[in-house]
């Protein structure tokens, strides 16, 4: 019997594993499995009737109890600096956001593995709204094959609304979906995992692919982490970052830490030392980032041009490979900790983890050495290009 359309089960998100147990389902030849993942994750085709070296008995079988899944944006907004942020329905009145980030020859998609997040960073939209569910595999790989530059991806990063580890076994589908030969057949250095540090999943992706990770520090100190990431009490960074030395980053693989920048809260030099005695080796690149200032979220102001510059020279005097990373898509609300998504039912009750605090030192202290003035003669910081966290 023909299901109802909003009954069928989305064929866009399986592995092949998966869509062999279709076919075997509809009692059609296993070899036909591959086929189907060609025609999602390689032609991209969003109907049955596109699939053309399948027989037609067999497509009318698969319409009959599936759908192709894959759906359009609802909405685009576009940055000054060419940024593009994409509104994407799923469903319960709710949305999430994608973003698209053109550099020269690098065309990168920060995509979304959760609605809301569980984490409750104090200074991220995204966890301020509370979690709402996980995104399916569907709805994650929906983002990368239906934007309108998705022909042009040269890297995606798992660095949008939500926290990735939190919804693990659907962010590894995709993974899977984006780098193996029956798939998308992407390098996995293509691909970027960004966390904040959920100890025992990050283990698993450490061990089950070869991606690379990004660990959102932000702090090293314990107790100031913790009143910004209350996830810290459970899973405290040093021991993360321990953890991690364990793998083999020294080649193709990257390892790379996010930090977000703090006038007189996590930019000074003590801060950069803390920061440097976790890193577990020489092949460690951190990141440094622009606070983009969200909502309600007070005692927390972007730190200086200079102060970011003297951290940034610290690290780099100490053997450490530290970058100041260039904004992008502020204008839109789509830079780093500005995701939100969308939610209709306002009255609904979001879950939310532990309470995250007010950061513990977030003021300026009465002895803080002021930060060098910039006269019009100095040039402004250079910044490299990279994707960053949403």
């Amino acid at each position: 019997m023909e299901l109802k359309r909003n009954q069928r089960r989305p064929l866009a998100g399986m592995t092949l594993a998966e869509l062999q147990n279709v076919v075997a389902g509809l009692e059609m030849p296993k070899f036909v499995a591959k086929q189907i993942a060609q025609w999602l994750y390689v032609k991209r085709v969003t109907t049955f009737e596109e699939m053309t070296n399948i027989s037609k008995a067999n497509r009318d079988r698969l319409a009959a109890e599936y759908k192709v899944g894959l759906s359009k944006p609802t909405k685009r907004t576009v940055s000054q600096d060419g940024t593009a942020k994409y509104l994407f329905d799923v469903g319960d009145g709710k949305s999430i956001e994608a973003v698209y980030i053109p550099d020269e020859d690098r065309h990168t998609l920060c995509i979304s593995s959760q609605k809301g997040c569980r984490m409750n960073c104090y200074f991220c939209m995204t966890g301020r709204q509370g979690f709402h569910g996980n995104l399916t595999s569907n709805q994650i790989i929906n983002q990368v094959l239906s934007v309108p530059e998705a022909a042009l991806l040269t890297n995606v990063v798992f660095m949008g609304m939500g926290e990735p580890l939190d919804n693990l076994d659907e962010v590894l589908k995709v993974i899977e979906i984006l780098t193996e030969p029956w798939g998308m057949a992407w390098s996995p250095k293509r691909v970027t995992v960004s966390t904040v540090g959920k100890k025992p999943e990050l283990k698993v992706l450490a061990e089950k692919t070869s991606v690379h990770i990004a660990v959102s520090v932000h702090n090293a100190v314990h107790d100031e982490r913790e009143s910004l990431m209350p996830l810290e009490k459970i899973y405290p960074i040093k021991d993360v970052m321990q953890m991690l030395g364990q793998y083999d980053f020294a080649h193709q693989r990257r390892l790379s830490v996010e930090y977000i920048m703090w006038q007189w809260f996590n930019d000074d030099i003590k801060h950069a030392e803390a920061l440097r005695e976790i890193l577990p080796d020489e092949h460690v690149r951190v990141n440094l980032i622009r606070y983009h200032m969200i909502p309600d979220v007070a005692k927390l102001r972007t730190s200086s041009d200079d102060r970011m510059t003297a951290f940034r020279d610290y690290l780099n005097g100490r053997g450490v490979m530290c970058t100041i990373r260039r904004s992008r898509g502020e204008d839109i609300a789509a830079a780093c900790g500005m995701l939100a998504g969308k939610v209709n039912n306002a009255a609904e009750k979001a879950e939310k983890p532990e309470k995250a605090t007010k950061p513990a030192k977030a003021e300026k202290p009465a002895k803080a050495e002021k930060p060098a003035k910039t006269t019009k003669a100095e040039k402004p910081v250079k910044a490299t290009r990279a994707s960053k966290k949403r």
